[in-house]
């Protein structure tokens, strides 16, 4: 086969690439192939964005850099380049309520679906509800398949609420698995590794779960006051 037998039946017009010898020099051929391939891409986008449950977000352009009190901007630059992804390490956005963290962590994931990679996010509690409430084996492996198939994985906002012993274990099978896998998993928290057993009283998985998730990582920790407390005094005087 040619390259453009190739292209025909990656394209699955396996008719066109069956009798490429009697239309090779038409010329609606090289036409045909690239709106074919445009639709494609097109219908790709619009089924990885549906599936990540990303939702609406600010797009990266519109983040107020000069507000936290520390950032490191190269470190969530270099995120964006999406070098971890590709060596299958993992992300950990830290800091208080307000700084951004969402907005940076589903702009990288915006990033991440428009180069082809399949993304799902969830906040920490939605995900662990959902995997602590399944009934059965079978309707817990098709959750879990879920958080552990896409190509990264985001959960946001962990460290608001404290969790009970299983839902700890959830989460490290979650963590396990995409670390066997050499997944990525992008996390925000408000709390340091320090303060993760807080997160999970009594749970004796919180030293594995941290390893796993810090083994190779980059981490970006953001300091200062909340960017919504601010505008809500300014809408206020």
């Amino acid at each position: 086969m040619d390259e453009l037998q190739d292209r025909l039946r990656a394209l699955g017009l396996l008719g066109l690439a069956t009798r490429l010898d009697e239309i090779r020099q038409e010329p609606w051929l090289e036409r045909l192939i690239a709106i074919e391939s445009e639709e494609r891409q097109h219908r790709g986008l619009e089924r990885r964005m549906k599936n990540s449950r990303l939702g609406r977000f600010k797009p990266i352009a519109d983040y107020d850099w000069s507000w936290p009190t520390k950032i490191d901007r190269e470190a969530i630059q270099r995120l964006f380049r999406l070098g971890f992804v590709e060596k299958g390490e993992n992300a950990l956005l830290v800091g208080g309520i307000g700084l951004g963290k969402t907005m940076i962590a589903k702009n990288i994931a915006h990033t991440l679906i428009k180069s082809g990679r399949t993304v799902r996010f969830t906040t920490a509690s939605a995900m662990l509800t959902e995997l602590t409430n399944q009934d059965g084996s079978i309707a817990l492996k098709r959750a879990f398949r879920r958080y552990t198939s896409p190509g990264v994985l985001v959960i946001d906002e962990l460290g608001y609420l404290a969790y009970g012993s299983r839902h700890a274990d959830v989460l490290f099978d979650v963590v396990n698995q995409r670390y066997e896998l050499g997944r990525s998993i992008v996390v925000t928290t408000n709390r340091g590794f320090t303060e993760w057993g807080e997160l999970f009283p009594n749970a004796t998985c919180v030293v594995p779960l941290v390893d796993r998730l810090v083994h190779h990582c980059e981490v970006v920790h953001i300091e200062g006051e909340s960017y919504r407390l601010k505008e809500a005094r300014e809408r206020n005087r």
